[in-house]
């Protein structure tokens, strides 16, 4: 029998906040290469807004708001496959809410949900219909944030499929749910797909899981075309962090978990390319938000563990096994600065019931976190015949 869930308030110590602000003031920066005109991060984080987001961070920024922000949601942490996992359960308000697993991807965290989820849960609240009420269960993946401690196992994909799967039926008790994500979320909502399918009414994501050596086709299309020179060109100059995560992981975390500013840098600079920004994060992402996923990887000392998904990538099957399909209905938002945006035609290679393809006006790779009204309505809109059938 499953343990049950035990109440989690996020409380970090006076003393972890008073040392990251100590060693953020010992920030030693690098010297900004020379650049292109007006390309401050033509060769990753900009060292000008590194030393300004540092001093943000160790004089205004408030920590304990952001904790605030976080303890307004109901948490459980529950005992499962071998690690404590970190879970928001939020009850939806309406005639019949659907559970929802929400997944966040790298390098994301729960506080990408803190404005989608009461859209979610209660859309009546936001000029919506009852009906199309959630019960959200958001985790932080395994081995992330507050569901890691030092020295826990490690998962990859079709681990943190299986694990999440455990916990919304074994755990809480729901016998068909519906499942959402983007990065890592994304790919665990797919392979949910596979191997846990007559638990899903059906999953709805923002990338979608394709594999990325299918050859283009003889005689492409011009949205194929595209789709494939994008494919190449993020290949030879976007991928260097999934091969170095991917391979020696240990080596990059020992950085990482020592400097702040490190760890803010290697953070931002994702933030910086994969949001639908005007050149500048914030008009995509708040400050502070920003700041509070970045300092949840530091205050839990996750950022090693957060890798293993690439590890197990790069040294293991496609997450979607050879031959297999994704056949439970399947919702797609492509949101036009998502880092891999494949055709339908080459998405029902993997996924054979695609219901929904929405083309999105604005957003990135941070969905819920850059546009959650718009992401919401999409995920009612999904779901909504298919909780009725």
């Amino acid at each position: 029998m499953a343990e049950q869930p035990r109440p989690f308030t996020l409380a970090i110590p006076d003393q972890a906040i008073a040392d990251l602000k100590a060693r953020l003031a010992l920030t030693r920066l690098p010297d900004q290469a020379p650049t292109p005109p007006g390309q401050p991060w033509a060769y990753g984080t900009s060292v000008d807004y590194l030393a300004d987001l540092v001093a943000y961070w160790r004089d205004r920024f408030d920590w304990r708001a952001q904790e605030a922000a976080l303890n307004a949601f109901p948490q459980f942490k529950v005992p499962l496959h071998g690690i404590d996992v970190h879970f928001l359960h939020v009850q939806g308000k309406g005639p019949n809410p659907t559970p929802l697993l929400l997944m966040h991807g790298w390098p994301g965290s729960v506080y990408e949900f803190l404005e989608i989820i009461p859209r979610l849960t209660d859309p009546a609240a936001f000029g919506g219909d009852p009906a199309d009420a959630f019960t959200v269960v958001a985790p932080s993946l395994p081995g992330y944030g507050l569901s890691f401690t030092p020295g826990q196992p490690r998962f990859g994909v079709p681990a943190i499929a299986d694990c999440l799967a455990d916990l919304m039926t074994e755990v809480l008790g729901y016998r068909r749910f519906a499942a959402q994500g983007g990065d890592w979320g994304g790919f665990t909502a797919s392979c949910l797909g596979v191997e846990h399918a007559d638990k899903l009414l059906g999953i709805h994501i923002n990338l979608l899981s394709v594999r990325p050596d299918l050859p283009p086709p003889a005689d492409p299309t011009p949205e194929e075309a595209r789709y494939f020179a994008e494919a190449a060109h993020w290949v030879k100059e976007e991928t260097g962090y999934q091969w170095i995560q991917g391979t020696k992981p240990q080596t990059l975390a020992f950085g990482l978990t020592d400097s702040p500013a490190g760890l803010a840098a290697w953070i931002v600079e994702k933030f910086h390319g994969w949001t639908d920004n005007d050149g500048s994060i914030e008009s995509a992402v708040p400050r502070d938000r920003l700041l509070a996923n970045i300092a949840l990887y530091w205050f839990t000392g996750c950022i090693g563990a957060s890798f293993w998904p690439y590890y197990a990538r790069l040294h293991g099957p496609w997450p979607i096994p050879a031959g297999r399909t994704v056949d439970v209905p399947m919702g797609y938002a492509a949101f036009p600065r998502e880092i891999r945006r494949p055709p339908r035609s080459v998405a029902a290679q993997s996924y054979t019931d695609i219901r929904r393809w929405t083309v999105m006006e604005k957003g990135g790779h941070f969905a819920a976190l850059e546009q959650p009204a718009t992401l919401a309505a999409e995920v009612q809109a999904f779901f909504r015949d298919l909780r009725r059938a």
